[in-house]
């Protein structure tokens, strides 16, 4: 079950709950739900245990907990954190402490690896239906949920293409809400531009590489970068190519224009950012953000037809214009 359909369905919590799959905020609040779902707050501190499985020499105190009567109340919880750093001798003890749980008390294991994991084997695959199993993996509409929840608690709005590029990135969640509450301090409706300045869009490293070549206008270079990240992604590359590309023109172009100003981040790229701003100059760096962003707009919003050729259109054009 996924994050959001357990948040939305609430589906009834028994005797074993396992939280898996790889994103911690998604975890944080299923295990804060499943706490307030199954224990009233005056019964929390005498009915809720919590271990971390990393620093236990056996599971003989959890296995105790889990066989304790509630007290004043109708359930016990008992909580193991951090399955995920067990080996497998450790793992094997902690199933056979789940096998044993009573009925009317809830053990919840968070094991956050995915649930298509071959080593180690996902316990919620080896426990099956005995288990209600929370996979807290983002995909894309959930990461869109996320972005929009978290926009309405901070009071803000994002222009469509903005939410679309933090909703593409990687970045785990944590990251994005961070950058969020960092862009809402200058005002309440954040634009793709604000976003692309403060936010790193991709951990793949060769997609900054390729857009500070394709920048500074070595286009065999860039474009011999794109193709190597679309053999590995054919289907995914563009984005990340391209809202690297815009990022990196985007830091030109603030270099070129009178007054602009680095953000952090970028400080020590300041020398080499310079150099290719005087060879750009501020009107056709604006021009090549423009055309990283459009391109960007027509790949996440389907138009494109086929995304590696705007990628490699928005490449060799920005190096044509320094020629």
């Amino acid at each position: 079950m996924k994050f959001y359909d357990f948040t939305d369905k609430a589906p009834k919590i028994g005797r074993l709950v396992v939280i898996e799959g790889v994103e911690r905020t998604f975890a944080e609040r299923a295990l804060a739900t499943i706490v307030e779902r199954t224990l009233a707050p005056a019964e929390r501190d005498l009915n809720l245990d919590r271990f971390v499985a990393s620093t236990l020499d056996g599971f003989g105190a959890v296995a105790a907990a889990v066989a304790a009567y509630p007290f004043l109340g109708s359930t016990r919880v008992v909580v193991v954190r951090g399955a995920h750093d067990l080996r497998a001798d450790p793992r094997r003890a902690l199933l056979a402490v789940a096998e044993r749980v009573p009925e009317g008390n809830t053990l919840v294991i968070e094991d956050l690896v995915s649930p298509a994991s071959k080593r180690p084997e996902p316990i919620g695959k080896i426990l099956g239906k005995a288990a209600l199993r929370i996979d807290t993996t983002p995909g894309p509409d959930a990461r869109e949920r996320f972005v929009r929840e978290t926009l309405a608690s901070l009071g803000a709005t994002a222009e469509p293409r903005a939410i679309a590029l933090l909703v593409d990135g990687d970045a785990d969640l944590a990251g994005v809400r961070t950058d969020l509450e960092k862009l809402t301090l200058g005002g309440t409706t954040i634009s793709f531009e604000d976003v692309a300045r403060e936010t790193l869009v991709t951990q793949d490293v060769r997609a900054y590489k390729y857009a500070s070549a394709a920048v500074a206008g070595r286009a065999a270079e860039a474009l011999g970068l794109a193709a190597e990240i679309f053999s590995s992604d054919p289907r995914g590359a563009a984005v990340p190519l391209l809202a690297a590309l815009a990022a990196e023109y985007l830091l030109v172009w603030e270099v070129a224009r009178p007054g602009g100003s680095l953000p952090g981040r970028a400080k020590w790229r300041e020398r080499e950012l310079g150099g290719v701003a005087r060879a750009l100059g501020e009107r056709r760096a604006r021009i090549g953000f423009e055309r990283a962003v459009r391109g960007f707009e027509a790949v996440v919003t389907g138009r494109a037809d086929d995304p590696r050729v705007i990628v490699d259109l928005a490449t060799v054009a920005g190096a044509r214009e320094q020629l």
